[in-house]
């Protein structure tokens, strides 16, 4: 299958900066599979959309300040890090710009002077390991000194407002070890939440810390060449008992965006029974996947050729999402992180 299948054109200008204010104030496309149809709503209507018993599930990790900006040692270079996990409780594995200036034993000044991370591993597909020396612990040294990991077609990406630190983050999330947003959960507010409850509509939890293997490009031609970089993921014993429930009842389960729909395809089996535990996600979900445990998503609009717009299309249908993608265009949606979303159903 070619990657080429996925593209689509957007003009730069619908390319969201701000985030809707309130968060349910964006708008919402909600796409009817059955009847290859969609209709324009607002997400605060999601609501009357749903029906009594049915189950969400979304992603509760929490994005990590993540962006260290620093300068190299020996010729004061600008350097950036992208904070991705810990290997060791003074050692992470990093995205590092420029990489070639920053091979095993390059040295870069963080915080002012405070702090170093000195390069001693170069993993594949351009991640390093960096061993830090601060006066902190590498948690504290990234919420003293470090961004929101906003995505680079964010203008602002390089000077983050303060409110984007809340903003960038779902009003639920609990669990720190994302580097970029469950971005389909930034539209609920608590308000929101408390209302599909009052109606009867089920919410619940998983854990899918998103690392840079969710937004990194596909560089490969085919799509069945790619593959994904394990994420770590947890799927609680209720979670995973509320689900089974669910469809034993032919009641629907909807996954709040991507990261909810891998987890929880990754650990269903082929009955659609979803086990508890924890684990690394590596599933890559393109079209011929066989969804066994999910039957809505809500998802917000993503780049073309990437992993996530596979996902949808799987889901979806390639013609059906591509066509909603279209009049998404024409009817003028915000596209990306802090942009407007989609009900599939």
């Amino acid at each position: 299958m070619e990657l080429s299948l996925f593209d689509y054109h957007l003009p730069p200008e619908l390319i969201a900066q701000e985030p809707a204010e309130p968060r349910d104030a964006s708008r919402l496309l909600v796409v009817h599979r059955a009847r290859g149809s969609w209709e324009d709503r607002r997400f605060a209507e999601l609501p009357a959309l749903l029906r009594p018993g049915d189950c969400l599930i979304a992603n509760r990790s929490r994005v990590v300040p993540a962006r260290l900006m620093g300068t190299l040692e020996r010729d004061g270079r600008p350097v950036e890090l992208l904070m991705v996990r810990p290997v060791a409780p003074t050692r992470w594995e990093a995205l590092v710009r420029p990489g070639r200036h920053c091979r095993p034993g390059a040295c870069v000044v963080l915080a002012g002077g405070a702090a170093r991370a000195r390069v001693v591993e170069t993993r594949e597909e351009g991640t390093r390991v960096v061993a830090v020396e601060a006066p902190w612990p590498v948690g504290e040294l990234l919420e003293r000194h470090g961004l929101p990991p906003l995505p680079p077609y964010i203008e602002r990406h390089d000077a983050p407002k303060p409110d984007d630190r809340e903003r960038y983050q779902t009003v639920y999330a609990r669990d720190e070890g994302s580097v970029a947003a469950p971005t389909a959960g930034l539209h609920f507010t608590h308000e929101l939440l408390s209302r599909l409850k009052t109606d009867g509509v089920e919410f619940h939890e998983i854990v899918l810390h998103v690392g840079p293997g969710t937004f990194r490009p596909i560089r490969a031609s085919r799509v069945e060449a790619y593959r994904m970089t394990p994420e770590p993921v947890e799927i609680p014993a209720e979670t995973a008992e509320v689900v089974g429930r669910a469809r034993a009842a032919g009641r629907r389960v909807i996954a709040v965006g991507t990261t909810t729909t891998r987890a929880l395809e990754w650990a269903a089996d082929e009955r659609g029974a979803v086990r508890a535990g924890s684990g690394a996600a590596d599933l890559f979900i393109y079209p011929g996947h066989r969804f066994r445990a999910v039957d809505g998503l809500i998802t917000n609009f993503h780049l073309p050729r990437s992993t996530l717009l596979l996902l949808v299309s799987a889901f979806c249908g390639r013609e059906l999402t591509l066509a909603a993608y279209r009049h998404a265009v024409a009817a003028r949606y915000r596209f990306y992180s802090y942009g407007d979303a989609m009900l599939i159903l």
